[in-house]
Parts: structure tokens; sequence; C-alpha cells
């Protein structure tokens, strides 16, 4: 009889644990909607500011630089700040800094000055670099360790949603009837950009008042001293770094370009608002192979899949290159199936065997998503110099790139320490 009751306290006390955790997981997931939403709604801006500032594709692409180039700036001060205030008020504190960059494109619309657009997407990214260095590891612990991953790839799944139906939202908003002046050109970001200011606001708003458990510890407990050597030292982590960057570089560029592309005669010429829906598309892909990898993932080893959604993404972007008309536009747009279980096929593969530098080398890894501000540059200047098909030269690249990594570059081998000459990383069997 006592052990039944025993039984049923400790099942009670488990179903108020999972109810305990239902809104704030709630406030996760909108959180990351929120994310996929605001970063591709640049896909619309790129092509948008090209035409409003008469700008070159190089200089059009700086939207992607300045936004991505947040994460890479502020990936290490945010680390910090997470570490002395916490996970909420580091929460909190970045839905502010989101919002001030929104509401800095009500300045910049009547100024119609792009360096303010950009300095304005340099604050939207920097809030959100540090709501995700806050949020990726706090969702991870909400809940039972054995359905973490199921979490993290619910989170994933809403925030392809975002980035699915964001360009298309986008497009209804910012692109208006053609002769329109500069003025109402520069008008047209406003209103979507004030709407998800207010809407950082009040998510702000409303976390300030969820009770959210303190599941992280936020002291440093074991720093890692200079003698103690560095994630640096793993060949396999320096590979993946280059292999994050070259993912997520390659990813952006092709939605950044993708509208401009689709308007070329050879392409179809579509209008802007057209192409925005193959951008959708594009980003839908994503969505759905995030379904699927969710279930493959689970008998695929990962850099088995990894080779073969990069050799078919390879595949696609070469017959851009040489193709034209119907058969070129699917195929870059089909690239969004393939990346989209890129992501979680590196980063464990990147991590692993790393020990007590597991943290420090994720940290490394986060900062990589700084691709998706170089890669799409540096796209922009072949297109301009060389013409659009030729351009998808450097998705190319990225995408050989990860096919190395897939084939030899993930394999784990002994890093060699000078201060620690007898130490030995824990190398697991692949």
């Amino acid at each position: 009889m006592a052990i039944g009751t025993t039984a049923d306290a400790s099942a009670a006390v488990q179903d108020e644990g999972s109810r305990r955790y239902i809104l704030p997981m709630v406030l996760m997931v909108s959180l990351y909607f929120s994310i996929g939403f605001i970063t591709a709604l640049n896909d619309i801006l790129v092509p948008h500011f090209k035409d409003l500032f008469h700008l070159t594709n190089t200089l059009a692409l700086l939207v992607q630089f300045c936004f991505f180039g947040a994460y890479f700036v502020m990936s290490l001060p945010c680390g910090w700040i997470v570490g002395r205030m916490g996970y909420k008020p580091s929460i909190i504190t970045a839905l502010c800094v989101m919002a001030a960059g929104l509401f800095l494109f009500v300045p910049a619309s009547i100024a119609i000055s792009y360096p303010l657009f950009l300095f304005a997407l340099f604050v939207v990214g920097s809030g959100l670099a540090l709501l995700q260095v806050a949020v990726n590891p706090y969702v991870s612990v909400l809940g039972a360790p054995d359905t973490a991953a199921w979490r993290i790839n619910l989170c994933g799944i809403f925030n392809s949603s975002a980035t699915t139906i964001a360009p298309r939202v986008g497009a209804i908003f910012i692109f208006i009837a053609a002769g329109a002046s500069s003025a109402q050109l520069a008008h047209s970001v406003r209103m979507p950009y004030v709407i998800l200011g207010c809407f950082a606001l009040l998510v702000a708003l409303v976390t300030a008042f969820v009770p959210l458990p303190r599941l992280i510890e936020t002291a440093p407990h074991d720093k890692l001293t200079k003698h103690d050597g560095s994630a640096w030292n793993f060949s396999h982590l320096r590979f993946g770094a280059l292999a994050i960057f070259s993912s997520v570089g390659s990813e952006v560029a092709i939605g950044s370009i993708l509208i401009t592309f689709l308007g070329q005669p050879s392409m179809g010429g579509y209008t802007h608002a057209a192409a925005a829906t193959f951008v959708s598309f594009y980003w839908g892909g994503a969505m759905a192979g995030r379904i699927i990898g969710s279930v493959a993932l689970l008998k695929v080893k990962a850099q088995h899949a990894l080779r073969a959604v990069t050799s078919v993404a390879a595949l696609m972007v070469l017959i851009t290159i040489f193709g034209q008309g119907s058969v070129a536009k699917w195929a870059i747009v089909s690239c969004g199936l393939f990346n989209s279980v890129m992501w979680p096929c590196i980063f464990p593969l990147a991590v692993k065997g790393l020990g007590k530098f597991t943290s420090q080398g994720s940290g490394i890894l986060i900062t990589m998503v700084v691709g998706g501000a170089v890669v799409p540059v540096l796209q922009g200047f072949l297109a301009d110099k060389l013409g659009y098909q030729t351009s998808f030269i450097v998705v190319l690249l990225c995408y050989c790139y990860l096919i190395f990594f897939s084939l030899s570059g993930y394999k784990i081998r002994q890093p060699r320490f000078p201060s620690l000459p007898d130490y030995v990383p824990p190398i697991e069997a692949i």
C-alpha cells in the first residue's frame, strides 16, 4: 500500500512538473517563430533596397552582412551577458534590443538613409544573437532529458514555418506598385517592422510575468585556463566551424539573391512579388526537410546523411549554373529541402569527443553563423561582375567543402596539447 502511494505521489509530481513547463515552452516556440520571421524578411529587403537606393548586388547584400555580422561581433559579449544576468533577464533584454532596432526603421524610412537601415538591422541582429544564446540551451532542459531532441525539433519546425510565410507577408507590405516615389518605397517598410517591434515588446512584457523555471546554473564552475588547452586543438572542430560557415552562408545566399535572380529574362522575368512566392517555396522546403529529417536521422548516421544532401544540393547548383528557365529555377529552389538537415548533422559531428571543451566548441560554432554575412556578399560581387548564374559558383564551393567534411573532416583525430602531452580525448566510434 505504501509503495503504491509513493508511486502515485511521484507520478503526480511529474505531471505537475510537466504542466509547469507548458507555458514556458509555448513562449520558447513563439520566440523561435519570431526569429525565423524577422530573418526571412531580409530576403524581401535585399531587392527592395536595391531598387530604392539603386544599388549593385554587392551593396544590396550588405543587408545580410550587417544582420548576420552582428552574430559574429556580439556572440562572445552575449555569452557573458547570459552568464551574468541569467536566462530570463537576457531574453527580456534581447527582445527590447530587437524592438529598438525594429523601431529604427521609422527614422530610417523618413530620412531615406541606407546606412541608417543597415544600422537598424545590426541592432536587430544583435538582439537576435542574445536571444539565441539564451533560448537554445534553455529549451534543451525545459522538460525531461529524453524529450530534449523532440522539443528542439518542434521549435525548429515553427522557426521554418515562419521563414516560409514571412516572404509572402513581407511582399504584400513592402513591394508596392511600379513607379512609386522614393518616399513611398521607403515608407512601405515601416508598417511590418513597427508591428514586429510592438510584438517584441509585448513578448518581453509577457516574459517578465511568466514564471520561467531556473533550470541552468549561470555561474561558470570549471573555467578553462590557457594551460588546459582549447577546443581549437581538435581538427574536426576546426573543420566543423568552417562547415557551419559554409552551410549558413550558402543557405542565406540563395534566399537573398533568389528574387533578383528570378527577375532575369532567362529565368522568366518574374516581378518581385511573384518571385517572393518561390522564396517561400525555398524556405518551405527547409521546413519539410526538418520534418523528414527528424525521422530519418534516427536511422541514418549524420555523416552519411550530410554526404547525401550536400551531394544532391551541389548537383542542383550545377544545374542552376548551366540550365535555363524552369529547370534552373526549380533546381535552386529545391536546395532549401537539402539545406534543412545540414546544421543538425554538422553540429554534433563537430563537437563529438570534445569532452570538457564541448561548451567552448559550441560557442565557436555559433560564431560561424557569420557565414550568412560573408557568402551572400561574395555572391553579390560575382553577380555584378560575371552574372547571376555564374555567381552560384560561390554556393557550389560551399557545398563541395561540406562534402569533404562529410567524407573526412568530421573524423576525430588526437589533438596536440603542448602543456598536456599525455592528454587523450574521449574518442567514440563513428
